[in-house]
């Protein structure tokens, strides 16, 4: 396990938690916003799936509940987070110190276009199951990263469709433009990470010295990474999206 302070414009500093799980090929990384949200990030590296989980504490005194959970499901790109393998063998250096990152990937935006059903979700990724258990009716995933994993060896768009529903194809409004806190309306989320592990780095031999060894490249590091994502998804009612206003 490795603890890092992350720091990022305006002073605010997060401490986060990554993990490693190699036997799975997992990778977590989990964090609480300022504001209370916890920020979970698990990275399916045999699946190529990202899962990110949002529980956002509710507002009690506008009839919401202590708080729910979201979970919304990206396709993961090879190359962009270290491998779990690597992840495992780094050593964690003066805990204390808040880490600046070297790269900032801005946002990318997701609008997702189904829910997923967790009881037929281990056609996408194993995982999704455990850890989006308490966002049974509010876990969303996108048909375009669908088509992507049916390219994928063993896998098949039908039982990867199974798995999904789709969002009614007449709703267009935003919850912010919405008034009636009952209504549905398209909901949107930004969270981002503020720190983490994004590629590794690599030097060459010291110079001067001409032996064979010395002219390949070795890992000496690792670059870090910033990245912003927003995810706009569907809500049966404007009540589970205050936030959005």
């Amino acid at each position: 396990m490795s603890r890092v302070k992350a720091g990022k414009e305006g002073g605010e500093v997060i401490q986060e938690s990554i993990t490693s799980n190699v036997s799975e090929d997992v990778i977590t990384l989990e964090f609480q916003k300022t504001d209370g949200t916890l920020i979970t990030q698990i990275i399916d590296f045999r699946n190529e799936v990202r899962i990110l989980k949002a529980l956002v504490l509710g507002e009690e005194e506008r009839g919401q509940s202590l708080y729910q959970v979201m979970c919304f499901v990206t396709k993961f790109i090879k190359g962009d987070f270290i491998s779990s393998d690597a992840m495992a063998k780094l050593r964690q250096k003066n805990p204390s110190t808040i880490r600046i990152p070297e790269e900032d990937k801005g946002k990318e935006a997701f609008i997702m276009t189904s829910w997923v059903h967790l009881n037929r979700s281990m056609a996408i990724s194993r995982h999704l199951m455990t850890v989006c258990s308490e966002a049974l009716d509010a876990t969303y995933i996108r048909n375009v990263d669908l088509k992507a994993w049916a390219e994928l060896p063993g896998s098949s768009i039908s039982n990867l469709e199974a798995a999904t529903e789709k969002f009614p194809d007449t709703l267009t409004s935003r919850c912010s433009e919405v008034t009636s806190l009952w209504a549905p309306c398209l909901c949107s989320l930004e969270t981002c990470i503020g720190w983490y592990p994004c590629g590794l780095k690599y030097c060459k031999g010291k110079q001067g010295d001409s032996s064979a060894a010395a002219q390949t490249n070795y890992r000496c590091g690792i670059k870090t990474c910033r990245k912003c994502s927003q995810f706009t998804y569907y809500v049966r009612q404007k009540q589970l999206c205050l936030w959005d206003e």
